[in-house]
């Protein structure tokens, strides 16, 4: 087995949801982790709405805006195929509200 990472962008509920709607997305990604569960390395998390960005020049802050990664998971899959179908179920890629980045973890 190889080691994929999704990376999500975008989001499916809006920050200011009321606790309902929060409730019913967290529900769907929980049922689309439940079609994976034996794949899962690690279910990952959110992230935080802004980060650092660090290269020879310094750092900076960046925003959503900047970079729109908004969390990850890593999963077990025999190919980059195989990733790619898990991730189509993801509630981002269904509800046309962001995209799922596909990359597989090279050993070293």
């Amino acid at each position: 087995m190889k080691k994929f990472v999704f990376v999500y962008h975008g989001s499916d509920v809006d920050a200011n949801a009321s606790s309902e709607v929060m409730a019913a997305s967290k529900d769907k990604w929980m049922a689309w982790f439940g079609t994976f569960h034996d794949k899962m390395v690690d279910g990952g998390n959110p992230f935080a709405p802004s980060g650092k960005s660090v290269t020879s020049k310094g750092v900076e802050t960046v925003s959503a805006e900047m970079t729109p990664a908004t969390g990850y998971t890593i999963i077990n899959a025999n190919s980059m195929d195989d990733a790619v179908e898990i991730a189509k179920g993801c509630p981002l890629a269904q509800e046309n509200t962001g995209a799922v980045r596909v990359y597989e973890a090279l050993p070293m």
